[in-house]
């Protein structure tokens, strides 16, 4: 009788350890979670992406990477693939002390099935975007117009004082609007803001008089012109573009999302030109698991 009773413990025993061993094993299983995404664009040395599945309401790291070529595999816990109800994009800084996802959330997608159709949607829904500009030169006037209007750009509709002429979602903590002017050398910035009925971030090229210039986002190009560029900047002609930023910004280039591109007429304020929607710009793709 003691035999047998040594017997079934053993057997007890090795059947609790063959169990224990098959829920550490569905624990430690892994399964493909699949990256096919356009519109990216290399980050540099300072920022990663990175991708984040979404399980009974809180994010799960699925990986880093830096690399902008697709498609993309990354090894994610099974577990945690099945029951993820979304995935999310975000631009994270390489060395993070945080292990939460940051405020530059770019791509998102909700599940049907295996797979997830991830848009710019949580950035802001930029289907109707739109805009007005003007060229005039508000920062070298004292109350008569100069006739340089041609060396400014501001967005909006003008007015004394001119007036908001933005058609743009408000955007999420994490992101900000930037104004860009294309010169001879390249893309200059015509200030940062977050509001259109207020002044943007600076004026580093503005002229002497009046240097805040007007209630709304825009620029004059005399002063302080980039290499590569001549001073006072001939609007007239050129590419006038509206792009989305991360914040914070580690490049001085324009980031890859710009909803609104229009090109400059030759007629100064009062005369407007407009922006149109440039949704092609927008990053998509799909996630499959």
């Amino acid at each position: 009788m003691v035999k047998m009773k040594k017997i079934l413990g053993l057997l007890l025993v090795a059947s609790l350890f063959v169990a224990c061993n098959d829920n550490d094993d569905d624990a430690l299983a892994t399964s493909g979670l699949t990256l096919n995404l356009t519109g990216l664009e290399a980050l540099g040395n300072d920022y990663v992406y990175e991708g984040w599945v979404i399980v009974n309401g809180s994010p799960v790291s699925t990986g880093r990477f830096s690399s902008v070529t697709f498609p993309q595999t990354f090894q994610v816990n099974t577990s945690d693939l099945n029951n993820a109800t979304a995935f999310v994009l975000t631009i994270e800084p390489t060395v993070d002390p945080d292990p939460a996802p940051a405020d530059t959330k770019m791509l998102r997608g909700t599940f049907s099935g295996n797979s997830a159709a991830v848009s710019t949607e949580i950035v802001g829904d930029f289907s109707n975007a739109s805009g007005t500009f003007f060229l005039r030169t508000p920062t070298d006037e004292t109350g008569t117009n100069n006739g340089n209007d041609e060396y400014g750009v501001w967005f909006g509709i003008p007015g004394m004082p001119p007036t908001a002429g933005l058609t743009l979602p408000t955007l999420p903590a994490g992101w900000a609007y930037e104004g860009w002017v294309v010169g001879e050398a390249g893309p200059i910035t015509t200030g940062v803001f977050t509001e259109f009925n207020t002044m943007d971030s600076g004026n580093p090229f503005s002229g002497t008089q009046n240097n805040a210039g007007p209630p709304i986002p825009g620029e004059d190009f005399f002063l302080n012109a980039p290499a590569g560029e001549t001073f006072p900047l001939d609007i007239r002609g050129r590419t006038i573009v509206i792009t989305v930023e991360p914040v914070p910004d580690n490049s001085p280039a324009p980031f890859t999302l710009k909803p609104l591109i229009g090109t400059a007429g030759q007629a100064t304020a009062p005369s407007t030109h407009s922006l149109g929607a440039n949704l092609g710009s927008l990053p998509s793709g799909t996630v499959s698991r």
